[in-house]
């Protein structure tokens, strides 16, 4: 049966791959990006679609990279708290921030979303510019809810590092280890 901490451990995988991947497709925003300005001033010639393609990237890169930047402790926090803090005060911060301020922002923005998303999914909904640009809009839309399941994912992660940091019991499983390699030498 897996620990906690490697609940918390397969959530911070799984963010940190997605984080990778998104340093790849904002690579190719730039270079759409690139591939636009020269098409457009240039040669004179414009493309709804890679327009609404540059829109749809950055949303993605925006709304999937952001439980990313929460597991490298990359959002705006109020140091004046925690910055001088000792670790056990770093880990209360945490746990309490993710209860009362993160988790309920994660659960309203999945409350709020998801009838907005079901919506554009029943219908297929596609590009307000026709034939022109990207019929997908119900799977950009999709980012949002996705945002906030993987937000609260590491957000509970976060927690529970937390509360292991706060009981003594991270670093339990490595010690553990330890203690085995060293039974186990002595054994021999």
């Amino acid at each position: 049966m897996p620990s906690l901490q490697d609940l918390a451990d397969g959530v911070n995988r799984l963010n940190n791959h997605l984080g990778q991947a998104l340093a790849w497709l904002t690579l190719g925003m730039v270079l759409l990006q690139f591939a636009i300005v020269v098409m457009r001033y240039i040669f004179g010639i414009g493309s709804v679609m890679a327009q609404e393609a540059m829109v749809y990237m950055h949303a993605t890169a925006f709304l999937l990279g952001a439980s990313y930047t929460l597991l490298e402790n990359g959002h705006v926090r109020c140091d004046i708290f925690y910055r001088d803090a000792q670790p056990k005060r770093r880990a209360l911060i945490d746990l309490v921030g993710a209860f009362v301020f993160l988790l309920p922002v994660c659960a309203m923005i999945l409350w709020v979303s998801l009838p907005y998303v079901l919506n554009a999914w029943a219908v297929f909904e596609g590009s307000p510019e026709g034939r022109l640009g990207i019929p997908a809009v119900f799977l950009l839309k999709t980012a949002m809810p996705i945002c906030a399941v993987l937000l609260g994912l590491q957000g509970l992660s976060m927690a529970l590092s937390a509360s292991l940091r706060l009981g003594g019991w991270e670093g339990l499983s490595d010690l553990e280890d330890f203690v085995g390699d060293s039974e186990q030498e002595r054994g021999r």
